[in-house]
C-alpha cells in the first residue's frame, strides 16, 4: 500500500460515519473523538512503518469489562451483572495468505506463529502466543474458518487493570478470525466460549465465562450460567444520568503467585457441592446447605473446611442479590441498589475472603476503607472488583464528589491509579477503512 492509501485512511477517520462510529464505542466526554482519532491514526502509521500490505486495513475492538455485581459466581453456574466499557484493545488489521500470524502489541516484543500446528504448548502458557493457537484451535475444531494476519495493537485495558486485559485480547482474536475469514457471522455467545476456552487450556488461567461474556456481548448485562446456553439479558439503566460515576481503583497489588488462592475458589465451593453429590453450588438449595452444615465440615475435614462453607453461603447470597440488584434497577430504585453493592462487597470481605491472600500485602482493604470513609455519607458506594487478592475495588461516586474522591485515592495509589468509566453499548465492533 503506497502512503498516499495511508493518508486516505487517516483523512477517514475524521469524516461523520467514522466519527458517529468512535462516538458510538467511546462515548462523548469532551476531548474524546480529538483523543480517538488521533489515537486511531498513530495505529495506521505504526501499521505503515510494520506491515507490507496491499489494499484496506480493518480496525477492529474489543472492550474491557466491569463486574458489578455476582463476584465469584460464574464457575459456579451462578448469576452475574455485567459490563462492557469504554476502554479496549483494538488493532489494525490485515490478511495473510501463509497461514502465518504476526502481531505488534505496544509495549510487548513482536510476536510470530503458524497456524499449522495448533496444539497447546507448555512453555507459551500466560503468553498471548497461548491465546492466538487457542483461540484458532476451537474455531478449527467447530468449523469455523482461521488464517494468517498482520495486526498492529495497542490497549487502554492493561494488564493489572481489573479490566480484564486477557478477555479483550481473546475477544479481539475471535472478532479478527471472524472477520478476517468467517464474514462476522460468530454469534456473542459463542466467542465468549472460544475466548474462555483459549484462556483455560492454552493460557493456563482457571478463569469463569463472565470476562469473556460481558466483553463480547456489550452494554449492561444480567447473565445466569444455570446451563450450558447462558441467558443473557440487557439491562437498560444510565447511571451517569443518575449523576453517578464508574470509577475502578487500581491500588498496584500485583496479581503474581496467585493462581493458586484463585483456583481455591471454585475447587472450594465445589467441593461443597459434591457433599451433595452436585458438580456445582448451582444444583444445591440453600436450605439443604444451611441444615447440612456438621456433615460438610466432617466431609471435608483437612480441606478448609469452614473457608469452604463460608464461600459456599457467598455463593448464595451473592446470586440472590446479582437478582435483587437488576429487579433494582428496573424499578430505579438506585439506593437500594447501591445498598446492595456494599452488601456484595461486603460479603467478599467477610465470606469470599478474596480481599488479601498474604497479610503483607493488603492495598485492596485499604482502598476499601478509604471509599467507604468518603462515600458512605454521600450516597455512594464500594466493593471488590473482580477476583480480588489484588488489584482494583469499584465504586459508584456521585458525580459532585468525582474530583475530590479521584484526588485523594490517587495520593494514596499514585498518579492515573483511577478509571473513570462509561459502558459501552456494542462488543467487539470493526471499522473499515481504505
Amino acid at each position: 500500500m503506497d502512503m498516499n492509501q495511508y493518508a486516505q485512511m487517516i483523512r477517514q477517520l475524521k469524516t461523520p460515519q467514522i466519527m458517529k462510529q468512535l462516538t458510538h464505542l467511546y462515548g462523548q466526554r469532551d476531548g474524546m473523538l480529538v483523543e480517538q482519532t488521533a489515537r486511531y491514526t498513530r495505529l495506521l502509521k505504526r501499521h505503515e512503518e510494520l506491515v507490507d500490505t496491499r489494499g484496506g486495513v480493518r480496525m477492529i475492538s474489543a472492550p474491557g469489562r466491569t463486574e458489578i455485581g455476582g463476584n465469584h459466581t460464574d464457575h459456579n453456574q451462578g448469576k452475574v451483572l455485567a459490563a462492557a466499557v469504554n476502554l479496549d484493545t483494538v488493532a489494525a488489521v490485515t490478511p495473510r495468505d501463509d497461514g502465518v500470524v504476526r502481531i505488534h502489541s505496544e509495549g510487548y516484543a513482536p510476536l510470530q506463529l503458524s497456524l499449522d500446528d495448533l496444539s497447546a504448548r507448555e512453555d507459551e502458557r500466560g503468553t498471548t502466543a497461548a491465546l492466538v493457537r487457542g483461540v484458532a484451535a476451537k474455531l478449527k475444531e467447530e468449523g469455523h474458518p482461521v488464517g494468517g494476519f498482520d495486526a498492529v495493537m495497542t490497549s487502554t485495558v492493561t494488564s493489572g487493570s481489573g479490566l480484564s486485559s486477557s478477555a479483550a485480547v481473546e475477544v479481539l482474536l475471535c472478532a479478527i478470525f471472524d472477520e478476517l475469514y468467517g464474514d462476522g457471522k460468530l454469534d456473542a455467545i459463542k466467542r465468549a466460549k472460544i475466548a474462555q476456552y483459549a484462556e483455560n487450556a492454552y493460557f493456563g488461567k482457571p478463569s469463569g465465562l463472565m470476562d469473556q461474556m460481558a466483553s463480547s456481548v456489550g452494554s449492561l448485562v444480567f447473565i445466569d450460567f444455570k446451563e450450558d446456553e447462558p441467558e443473557v439479558r440487557e439491562v437498560q439503566y444510565d447511571f451517569a444520568a443518575k449523576g453517578y460515576a464508574l470509577v475502578v481503583v487500581n491500588t498496584g497489588g500485583s496479581h503474581d503467585d496467585l493462581t493458586a488462592d484463585y483456583a481455591a475458589i471454585p475447587q472450594e465451593m465445589r467441593a461443597v457441592a459434591a457433599c451433595f453429590g452436585e458438580q456445582s453450588l448451582r444444583r444445591v438449595q440453600p436450605e439443604r446447605f444451611m441444615q447440612a452444615l456438621p456433615l460438610i465440615r466432617e466431609r471435608l475435614q483437612g480441606q478448609h473446611a469452614d473457608r469452604a462453607i463460608m464461600r459456599a453461603a457467598h455463593y448464595f447470597a451473592e446470586n440472590r442479590r446479582v437478582a435483587d440488584e437488576v429487579a433494582a434497577l428496573k424499578r430505579d430504585d438506585l439506593p437500594d441498589f447501591l445498598r446492595l453493592v456494599i452488601q456484595s462487597g461486603r460479603s467478599s470481605f467477610c465470606y469470599l475472603q478474596n480481599i488479601f491472600a498474604t497479610t503483607e500485602n493488603q492495598e485492596l482493604s485499604l482502598a476499601l476503607m478509604l471509599a467507604e470513609s468518603k462515600l458512605s455519607a454521600v450516597g455512594g458506594a464500594w466493593r471488590v472488583h473482580g477476583g480480588g487478592f489484588a488489584g482494583t475495588t469499584l465504586n459508584f461516586v456521585p458525580k459532585k464528589h468525582l474530583n475530590g474522591f479521584v484526588r485523594d485515592m490517587e495520593a494514596v495509589f499514585g498518579a492515573h491509579s483511577c478509571n473513570v468509566l462509561d459502558i459501552r453499548p456494542v462488543g467487539p465492533a470493526c471499522i473499515v477503512l481504505g
